[in-house]
């Protein structure tokens, strides 16, 4: 295995476990880094690609974006949520600044909007999506 392979595969295993953690906490992109990691794989490593595109879970955010550049309702809906509770408990209760606390607002609000422009994954989407066995 040669510098190049190595180097895609240290970055595309980075960033899944970027994607991974943006699942959990909505100020980290998942899509973005999912696709990212698509490409390292895809570049270095066939395996690791097929692995993660046809994973049950993170292969969904993949293809939904890939197809339809959408994500699902309850993604949308964790994000946000998670979002404006990891903000606000920081402007409240841990930021005394104000000018802080007005560029963590703008943030939230930023990227709320962001997300609800998302077209939404709808249940035919996923059911064609789901349906698929190799992508």
């Amino acid at each position: 295995m040669g510098i190049k392979n190595t180097l895609l595969l240290i970055a595309g295993s980075l960033s899944l476990f970027l994607g991974i953690l943006g699942i959990l906490l909505p100020i980290l992109p998942t899509t973005p880094f999912l696709l990212l990691s698509a490409t390292c794989y895809l570049k270095s490593s066939k395996k690791l690609y097929l692995w993660l595109i046809n994973h049950k879970i993170l292969g969904l955010y993949i293809k939904s974006y890939i197809e339809y550049k959408a994500i699902s309702i309850g993604a949308k809906v964790i994000s946000i949520f998670t979002l404006w509770a990891v903000i606000s408990s920081s402007i409240i209760f841990f930021v005394d600044i104000i000018h802080l606390k007005l560029f963590l607002l703008f943030i939230a609000i930023s990227v709320t909007i962001y997300i609800l422009n998302i077209k939404t994954l709808t249940s035919d989407m996923r059911i064609d999506i789901e349906g698929q066995r190799n992508f």
